[in-house]
């Protein structure tokens, strides 16, 4: 059997160690020109886990991640006003939780993927066609590669996507923040930053920091506005809206690159992931947005899920009505939860922010823990 996978992000990779290792012939293609370098912090924990597990690559994870020792939420000259132990976050997560950059993460996946995987860079899908025992997939450069599955692996704007069940507009659902993240070097911010992570204790826009191991500074900002549209710069945008919050947040925005990360936090609602001989995974499928966390977990979680189902069944096509079914109740769970996080994450309004910091400070009360940490990194869920 064989699987053409759009997209080497943590799904299209997870997808094809999963599928490689049950004997699939396996090609990946990847618009990008090589492994993607910008992306920001994420808590790796949750159904994820027994994923990583199986592909061997937990201890890579530690080996490649950080040990967060606590979330301090800062003022305008960065003091703590509210300080949350990562203990409460491994308490959730059930002592199986890593923070790590995402392009460490898909490192972490991409060194597991078997090496009969044909991975291509610089490639994008144009166009697809189906019979019913076949697909057909026309990349640009002409290539017509045949197979029996196609894995739309391809993120939150997935080319896969829109080939296959129509335009982005119909599944798109915009949440109201968009999000910026880079990484910089230093010392002198770095001595202030110091071995935390740090949070500006500030209303609809926030930035986020942490201190990587080579000494350099991973920042992330993330600010409400009613408008999807996206700046035609993001640099400057970052710039003008995040200057005034004070502490480093001044001097870290002058050390911004033009090109970092940004887009929309947004999530993908769909009534059905597959279509014949295409089946979509990760944020394809259904995004659950960086306000709800865990989208890299539940995309590698449902990678597994998929591989299972395929060895499982005699037809592709019952094995992709029980991936569904397997998966689809947790992700409604998280994009639920995404949804409903908006005032925890960045507060907008002065009542709310007071809300978060005097909940933080609560954090000792038997019970709350658990309540205060399921509020910032979700609910771990049960195994899919």
């Amino acid at each position: 059997m064989k699987a053409v996978i759009c997209g080497a992000g943590i799904s299209g990779l997870s997808s094809a160690a999963f599928l490689a290792r049950g004997g699939w012939e396996v090609v990946v293609v990847e618009q990008s020109e090589g492994p993607r370098p910008l992306g920001y912090m994420i808590d790796f924990f949750g159904p994820g886990w027994r994923a990583a597990a199986s592909l061997g690559i937990v201890p890579r994870l530690h080996e490649l991640g950080y040990r967060v020792r606590q979330v301090d939420y800062v003022d305008g000259k960065g003091r703590a006003r509210a300080t949350l132990p990562f203990s409460a976050f491994a308490q959730v997560a059930g002592g199986g939780l890593v923070s790590i950059l995402r392009p460490d993460l898909e490192r972490a996946i991409r060194e597991a993927v078997p090496p009969g995987v044909e991975l291509q860079y610089g490639r994008t899908v144009v166009s697809v066609g189906q019979s019913r025992e076949s697909v057909a997939v026309t990349l640009d450069d002409g290539q017509v590669l045949e197979a029996h599955l196609l894995i739309g692996a391809d993120g939150i704007h997935s080319v896969t996507r829109e080939l296959a069940f129509g335009p982005e507009d119909g599944f798109f659902r915009y949440l109201g923040f968009q999000v910026g993240a880079y990484s910089f070097s230093d010392p002198e911010l770095a001595a202030r930053l110091g071995n935390r992570f740090a949070i500006t204790d500030t209303r609809n826009e926030a930035m986020f920091f942490y201190l990587l191991r080579d000494g350099r500074i991973t920042a992330m900002a993330v600010h409400r506005t009613d408008s999807p549209g996206l700046p035609e710069d993001p640099r400057a945008l970052l710039r003008s809206r995040y200057g005034g919050l004070g502490w480093i947040c001044p001097a870290a925005l002058e050390q911004c690159p033009r090109d970092i990360y940004y887009d929309q936090v947004a999530q993908i609602r769909m009534p059905r992931w597959h279509t014949g001989r295409v089946v979509l995974v990760g944020d394809s499928a259904a995004a659950v947005s960086l306000l709800a966390g865990q989208g890299a977990s539940l995309g590698m979680a449902a990678a597994g899920v998929l591989a299972e189902e395929l060895g499982r069944h005699s037809t592709i096509s019952r094995a992709l009505e029980s991936f569904e079914a397997r998966v689809r109740p947790a992700v409604l769970e998280h994009q639920k939860a995404g949804a409903a996080a908006a005032q925890w994450f960045v507060p907008g309004t002065r009542r709310a922010a007071f809300a978060r910091r005097t909940a933080i400070r609560l954090a000792g009360i038997p019970g709350m823990k658990r309540v205060i940490s399921s509020a910032v990194i979700g609910k771990s869920g049960a195994a899919l």
